[in-house]
């Protein structure tokens, strides 16, 4: 499997296989997935009127619904990576700085935290934000979007900018549409920021060249869905949510992937011992929570994997 592609794997291990999703509602800007938790994407942009699905998503579990992150379909994949991030939330936060919710920036707390290291930097953003033009006399920006507003890029001019750049401040929505694996192989001279709440708080980021997640942290679920739900956009950053920034350093990345190795460590063990139970009872079949622990197993391998890579790079002796 291609490096890059490999993200969509990685994100599928992470789907819980066996939680019913209570609601999914497709907002205006923002598709939110609901169980426990909730989890956004950002809608696509088109409206339709000839869904096969509507109706049908309530009930189904999280990992049915993640599967859909593949599809070509945009809201399919919408829907499916709002699942994805339903699943990812269920964990702890990386450690990061908060960014306070402000009336009049919304996703410019971010731009507004990188700033002083934008200066004198050939700076790319791919998706444009509301406002965002208001930092082009401040530094060397250039906006690539699909769909072009004042002297924005196309999309096919990421493979002049994205090379050349020094920063690169990509959409999450990326992964959604099947353009992040190009758009992250482009930008791999760049120091690249992950952005916006479509962002899965997945932590083998750093293997795809990324050196900083700017995601959602969740403050009132319930006002946060009322506010998707009612067309929000920007506005969810005053009602619910805020901007975390994350750093991908070599030492935050593998306490990072220590965290979820041990909770899964110990959600692998419980299983086992389930199962091993389920058996010496004398039940035959198959034990009813074997593709919960085929799944942990398989996310633990990768997660395993990752931390090596870290581990032998960062321990690795000058030559």
């Amino acid at each position: 499997m291609n490096k890059l592609s490999r993200i969509y794997q990685l994100l599928l291990d992470h789907a819980d296989s066996d939680i019913a999703v209570k609601e999914v509602t497709i907002g205006l800007v923002w598709t939110v997935c609901k169980t426990g938790q909730l989890g956004l994407a950002m809608s696509p942009g088109m409206p339709t009127r000839t869904l096969s699905w509507p109706g049908s998503l309530a009930g189904k579990t999280l990992g049915e619904l993640a599967t859909w992150i593949t599809d070509w379909e945009p809201y399919k994949a919408t829907v499916g990576m709002a699942a994805i991030n339903c699943s990812l939330n269920r964990f702890e936060l990386p450690s990061g700085i908060t960014l306070l919710a402000a009336t009049d920036r919304g996703n410019l707390a971010v731009f507004e935290h990188f700033l002083p290291q934008l200066k004198d930097k050939k700076v790319v953003v791919v998706g444009r934000y509301p406002g965002i033009e208001r930092y082009a006399e401040q530094i060397n920006l250039s906006i690539l979007e699909r769909q072009p507003l004042y002297n924005d890029y196309p999309d096919p001019a990421c493979e002049f900018l994205l090379p050349d750049a020094d920063w690169v401040f990509l959409t999450a929505s990326s992964i959604t549409n099947k353009t992040f694996p190009r758009l992250a192989e482009l930008a791999q001279n760049a120091t690249t920021v992950l952005m916006g709440p479509t962002v899965p708080w997945l932590p083998q980021w750093h293997e795809f060249g990324i050196n900083y997640l700017a995601g959602l942290e969740i403050v009132d679920p319930i006002k946060l869905y009322q506010t998707a739900a009612e067309g929000g956009g920007v506005r969810i950053f005053e009602n619910g949510a805020r901007y975390r920034i994350v750093e991908l350093t070599p030492d935050n990345s593998m306490t990072w992937l220590k965290n979820r190795i041990s909770h899964d460590y110990v959600e692998k063990q419980q299983l086992t011992l389930a199962m091993e139970q389920w058996y010496a009872g004398g039940k035959n079949g198959r034990f009813p929570e074997f593709n919960q622990l085929h799944q942990v197993t398989t996310r633990l391998s990768h997660l395993d994997s990752s931390y090596k890579c870290l581990w032998d790079i960062h321990h690795r002796e000058p030559s």
